[in-house]
């Protein structure tokens, strides 16, 4: 699969010159864990995503990298299946937590982001990384034990997000609605490259296509 990451120029080319110099992401807002963030075959976004951490003055120039990656085994969260366990180890956590006297924290916003899409998720992604620890813990038991486990550790986790506000007046679509692929096995990642400036078709006006079919429809 083809994805993009967007980052400073800087850190593309250093993954272009060192393709094993790979730093995962471990913040606690991460959206799907933590990992190695891509934006699934989508280039616009992941620039967009550069450019506004320019404005807030995290980076210093925007660009963009291209990773060729393969998801193997996905906590996909496009699966009804993945969600309902994530659902199981919700409650889990809160029972953990409830013991221990701590408190799971809240989705939050930016400041200033004018459609409260809750950018900061730290409650999501305590529950996936909850949720990768119980399973890694019950893997290395099973192999203590018995030598074996019919259980996997997950390589990607996978999700679908709407966020930035309408595209038009009264949709549901909205502006920055992507999917997002976070890589815990770095060695789904076959390659980087940097993308290539598309080739545009030439734009006709609606006069040029009309004479164009009308001598097409003489000359036949």
């Amino acid at each position: 699969m083809i994805g993009f990451h967007g980052c400073d120029e800087s850190v593309r080319n250093d993954l272009i010159n060192n393709p094993n110099k790979i730093k995962k992401s471990q913040e606690a807002f991460d959206w799907l864990g933590n990992g190695i963030y891509i934006w699934e075959n989508n280039y616009l976004r992941a620039l967009k995503w550069a450019v506004d951490k320019q404005e807030r003055g995290k980076l210093s120039t925007p660009s963009v990298i291209g990773v060729v990656y393969q998801l193997d085994y996905c906590l996909d969260f496009a699966d009804s299946e993945f969600i309902e366990i994530l659902a199981d180890y919700y409650e889990l956590l809160k029972k953990d937590l409830l013991i221990a006297g701590k408190d799971l924290p809240t989705n939050k916003d930016l400041p200033n982001d004018e459609y409260h899409d809750l950018i900061l998720r730290e409650p999501d992604c305590a529950v996936i990384e909850y949720m990768h620890q119980k399973t890694e813990g019950k893997i290395n038991k099973d192999i203590e034990t018995k030598g074996f486990s019919e259980y996997k550790s997950f390589d990607t986790v996978r999700g679908i997000f709407t966020e930035g506000g309408p595209a038009f007046e009264g949709a549901c679509i909205q502006t920055k609605n992507h999917i997002q692929i976070c890589i815990r096995n770095s060695n789904c990642i076959k390659g980087f490259f940097i993308p290539r400036n598309e080739v545009k078709f030439p734009q006709f006006s609606t006069s040029v296509l009309l004479y164009i079919l009308v001598n097409f429809i003489k000359s036949n």
